[in-house]
């Protein structure tokens, strides 16, 4: 029986001749840092417009877009595959010798099902934490251990097996193929055939349709894609230049070799592999392996272990009510009230045990002497938190909500900010993982991201623009977003009818507007001038 996508990709067919669907399962996004230039919601706006059904995410070592990237394909009704191209220590993960530990090999891996989007995940995890060696890596023996529920792709260029027949190992190269195939399972392992213009690739293309062929390996085709349209390319290679600290007139630096990295229709593909027909369709059987969903809304918190005779609700309401005594003397009938009213929101909402975990490790610093913040934030509004000495502000002193913190008509999860001396708060840590288990403790990642200011600058140092220039356009974008944001916000007044409202912050923005710009009015042709050298840069190349 033929798979749904295929049997939903010729129902298509019938209805439209004007383009055959195919599907990109090599594609890194702008979360590849400063690499992929692709933003995730054009890309999947092109892939829908091309009557591509799914589309894949492949950013280089890292899973960082996988959330959004899934959102988004649902929002737009393209079925997304999640994915990372992963780099391969070409010994062992723990190797981090100079010289023959410095490169590692692609590999391309997509997520068929749940059990392999959490060995995918532990993957990359264990990349970061044991293999990390200017990048993430994993190795054959953690892909032998975490393989189940996941499609491996043979990878660009520099994947195991291409790299093998380019050093005309060939023999080298079977062996690899061999064990990867062995690995995945035969349904799972796949040839990569690419061509962006590079005589190396056609090269490969021949040997592994040789290896396809001997070893029963299918082939599917991908396009190594780093940006959507053809015509970004320049913005791509500027920003491999702001990675790498380098001009684009660095003629010794790291490039792409043309500029085929880019979002292809189904024609574009068959035009350029045309010679595998076989590697086309394979991208629509691939796409209806991979099945997986995101659950959002749960909260799988860890359990709390209570004494014998108490459930989570009954210890945690217990312990308030006797903490509550050193906080308050006498417990008056305001704190009681106020007691027993986020007692009953936090019980009905599910949170006993989360405030016990609290409770717990923030207890533990204190009896180890390690100094321990007042408490931050919205949680100060809690006499919960206050009465289990989470906090040491008093809300009722102070007047502070509850509701701001916890709100029933409002469910998210309680957001408590805590501060332990830097010193010593590995010992919090590592308590939290003995009592809990490694596997359910993790620490938060943050995003650095590049300001429209920064960037200017970033791409006016690449583009060899005179620093005095750059700097008048920068101060130029900012100025422009500032106004851009204040008449924004009059149009929303104006829309809600607060005519006092409107004209006072008329008149303020006016105001600011004409600050802003009197000490520039002389030098108005010189920013113009200075606007038109950027664009120029930027599109053509040259001053």
């Amino acid at each position: 029986m033929e798979s749904h996508i295929i049997e939903e990709v010729n129902e298509q067919n019938k209805q439209s001749e004007v383009m055959r669907p195919f599907v990109h399962l090599h594609n890194h996004t702008a979360y590849s840092l400063l690499d992929g230039a692709s933003k995730i919601g054009e890309m999947i706006e092109r892939a829908k417009e091309l009557n591509q059904p799914a589309l894949a995410i492949t950013d280089h070592g890292v899973m960082y877009g996988v959330v959004d990237f899934y959102k988004a394909c649902k929002k737009a009704g393209v079925k997304p595959i999640i994915g990372c191209e992963v780099y391969v220590a070409p010994r062992t993960r723990f190797d981090k010798q100079a010289g023959l530990d410095d490169s590692a090999y692609h590999l391309v891996l997509l997520v068929k099902n749940e059990q392999g989007y959490r060995n995918l995940s532990r993957l990359e995890s264990l990349a970061s934490l044991d293999g990390f060696y200017y990048k993430p890596r994993v190795d054959r023996e953690i892909l032998e251990q975490y393989h189940e529920g996941l499609i491996a792709l043979s990878g660009c260029l520099a994947g195991e097996v291409a790299q093998k027949i380019l050093q005309e190992d060939l023999e080298g190269a079977r062996e690899a193929a061999q064990w990867y195939q062995n690995t995945f399972g035969a349904d799972n392992y796949y040839f990569e055939v690419q061509n962006h213009g590079m005589h190396e690739q056609i090269r490969i293309n021949y040997h592994l349709n040789i290896l396809s062929e001997e070893l029963g390996i299918p082939l599917v085709a991908t396009n190594d894609n780093h940006y959507v349209y053809r015509e970004d390319a320049k913005t791509q290679d500027v920003m491999m230049c702001i990675q790498m600290g380098k001009t684009m007139d660095d003629t010794s630096r790291m490039k792409f070799e043309g500029d085929h990295f880019y979002l292809k229709s189904y024609d574009e593909m068959q035009q350029i592999l045309g010679d595998y027909p076989e590697s086309l369709t394979n991208t629509l059987k691939i796409a209806d392996q991979c099945n997986f969903d995101f659950t959002f809304g749960e909260n799988h918190m860890p359990i709390f272990d209570v004494p014998e005779g108490y459930t989570l609700d009954s210890y945690f309401e217990a312990l308030c009510r006797e903490e509550i005594k050193t906080r308050y003397n006498p417990v008056t009938e305001e704190v009681t009230k106020r007691l027993e009213f986020e007692l009953d929101v936090i019980k009905q909402m599910g949170y006993s045990g989360y405030f016990l975990i609290v409770w717990d490790f923030i207890r533990f610093a204190r009896e180890k002497g390690i100094y321990v913040g007042p408490g931050r934030g919205s949680a100060a509004g809690s006499i919960v938190s206050y009465a289990l000495h989470i906090t040491d502000i008093d809300p009722l002193k102070y007047d502070l909500l509850f509701e701001r913190f916890l709100n029933p008509e409002r469910v998210s999860m309680p957001d408590i900010d805590i501060d332990f001396c830097y010193e010593r708060r590995g010992e919090v840590i590592d308590y939290v993982i003995e009592k809990y288990g490694q596997d359910h403790v993790c620490q938060i990642i943050t995003f650095g991201t590049m300001a429209a200011r920064g960037a200017i600058r970033d791409v006016g140092r690449v583009l060899n623009i005179p620093i005095a220039t750059v700097t008048l356009v920068a101060q130029d974008d900012v100025k422009k977003n500032y106004l851009w944001a204040t008449f924004s916000w009059l149009e929303k007044l104006m829309e809600s009818k607060l005519f006092v409202a409107f004209v006072i912050i008329t008149v303020v923005a006016v105001i600011v507007y004409l600050a802003l710009t009197k000490k520039n009015r002389q030098r108005k042709k010189r920013r113009k001038n200075s606007i038109d050298i950027i664009k120029d840069y930027s599109n053509l190349g040259k001053k």
